[in-house]
């Protein structure tokens, strides 16, 4: 630092609240058998309930005489998907395509992302807007008639972690993404009236933070517990597509939408110049391979766990999931040491494998009640566990009572930090103005995500850690330091940056 600039600097740090070095620190550890289908397929169920009176696929559901059809929005296109799909659980959908018309691909172009990158074919979504109802019309005849082909997806590699690990992720062509955008539309509307109430991974009006407030208030329902945190081993990219043909068999048997998931499965990957065409996996980034990795996982493990494994446990138990990032909280260890044996069978039997140290039970019961002030320390005993991005640990409350606190996982932290340094370097010659408007986006994101109840400390160093950062790479725009802290003080007067501010606030914490 300047030293004749350390009062500027304390002014500053005084200003945005500095986390002290004295925050809570946890164990912080990365911890992230038959298919309930008929046994002979026989009759489809659906005859019993047309024998009953019950509605056929081809009968109007709002009741109105056939004849000619009345146009209809998209809406209710869906709407009507998911009260037939309501209606009979175990009836295997064989009419939905027809549901696909020029207006449900419009609408599927609307909620198809416009600023990703192109696909193999190089088109952008500016490019494909200019003559939006020929391609649109093209694309749905081509859909039809059973003659178009799927592209193979262009992969790329994104970090992972500080380590440098990274991640595949998979970009299709922008067409590819509006008709797969349309196929999970129509999809959606069976699933949604299948998926339980513990599954909230790309689902609507379910998110990661609905997740994490329904765990804090089953552990403090269950004084604490044992955790069985689950780790899947590249798991979109193991997904055995003879299992999930035959699990999808089970509720969708529409031809013209089997037919297409069917060479996006197919479609191949483009990396380095060549295709391949492996036989499992689905590639991350497209737009139906959310939905099917839900439905995989949905069929092997949640069904699975309400209707097979609850019944036959000692004590009470619960399933959380978010995609592939999932945990069970027991009340009986007895229970979860039961689970962590038959786990990995289970998810074997269908081509997936369980990470060996990742997939472990942690002990997660409360502390024992000790009458002392709010800031005693958290006895030696219950673990931590780490869960889509935060740090689980027992503290405590104001009152002095034991709580369940979440904080910003070190390696999310980290990986922040080295994201926003990256940043700052490499636009350090921009304008000031434009820079300020960026890191602004950047903070609000981060405190909209991170800002729950308990993780201010970690919400204030990253602020710090931002306003730091930003005056390094501003001092190297030249050779000169001249960004001392008395003019970058005036600076952040002119283009002050947000403060940490808990945006999500826990009920009962």
């Amino acid at each position: 630092m300047d030293a004749p600039a350390c009062g500027a600097k304390s002014s500053i740090q005084r200003r945005y609240r500095v986390a002290s070095a004295s925050e809570g620190r946890g164990t912080e550890r990365e911890t992230s058998e038959d298919l309930i289908v008929p046994a002979k397929q026989g009759k489809r169920s659906h005859a019993t309930l047309w024998r009953k009176g019950g509605p056929k696929p081809t009968d109007p559901v709002e009741g109105k005489m056939p004849g000619t059809p009345s146009p209809t929005n998209v809406s209710t296109k869906l709407h009507r998907i998911a009260t037939l799909a309501r209606e009979a659980p175990q009836r295997a959908l064989t009419t939905l395509a027809h549901h696909i018309d020029a207006a449900f691909l419009r609408e599927a172009f609307r909620r198809t992302r416009k600023d990703g990158a192109p696909g193999v074919d190089g088109q952008t979504a500016a490019a494909y807007a200019e003559d939006l109802e020929h391609h649109l019309g093209s694309l749905l005849d081509r859909l039809k008639s059973g003659t178009y082909v799927a592209p193979p997806v262009r992969r790329v590699y994104i970090p992972k972690d500080e380590r440098g690990a990274t991640r595949p992720i998979g970009i299709p062509a922008f067409e590819d993404k509006v008709l797969q955008r349309a196929i999970a539309m129509v999809l959606d509307a069976v699933y949604e009236q299948d998926f339980l109430a513990c599954s909230y991974g790309f689902r609507p009006r379910r998110s990661a933070h609905q997740m994490l407030q329904t765990l804090w208030e089953e552990v403090m329902r269950f004084r604490g517990g044992w955790i069985l945190k689950v780790d899947i081993q590249s798991y979109f990219d193991t997904i055995d597509h003879h299992h999930l043909r035959r699990i999808l068999d089970q509720r969708v048997r529409d031809g013209v939408i089997r037919r297409m998931i069917d060479k996006w499965l197919n479609a191949g990957v483009l990396e380095h110049g060549s295709v391949t065409r492996p036989d499992t996996g689905v590639p991350q980034g497209s737009g139906v391979a959310p939905l099917l990795a839900n439905v995989f996982l949905h069929t092997i493990l949640d069904a699975w766990f309400e209707q097979v494994v609850r019944p036959r446990l000692d004590g009470e138990a619960a399933l959380y999931r978010f995609a592939d990032d999932l945990v069970i909280l027991c009340a009986v260890e007895r229970d979860a040491q039961r689970l962590m044996t038959v786990l990995p069978k289970r998810f074997a039997k269908y081509g997936l494998t369980l990470h060996p140290t990742k997939t472990r039970v942690i002990r997660f019961t409360r502390p024992p009640f000790i009458p002392q002030g709010p800031r005693a320390k958290v006895p030696s005993g219950p673990e931590t566990f780490e869960l889509l991005g935060f740090t689980h640990y027992w503290g405590r409350s104001r009152q002095g009572n034991w709580v369940v606190k979440r904080k910003t996982a070190g390696k999310r932290l980290s990986r922040a930090l080295q994201r926003f340094n990256a940043w700052c370097r490499s636009h350090r010659h921009a304008p000031v103005a434009w820079q300020h408007q960026q890191l602004v986006q950047k903070l609000r994101g981060h405190y909209a995500y991170y800002g729950i109840t308990g993780n201010e400390q970690r919400l204030r160093r990253v602020q710090w850690e931002v306003i730091r950062l930003w005056r390094k790479w501003l001092n190297r725009r030249s050779q000169r330091r001249s960004m001392r802290w008395e003019r970058f003080a005036r600076l952040l007067e002119q283009y002050p940056l947000p403060r940490a501010k808990i945006m999500r606030p826990a009920v009962g914490t």
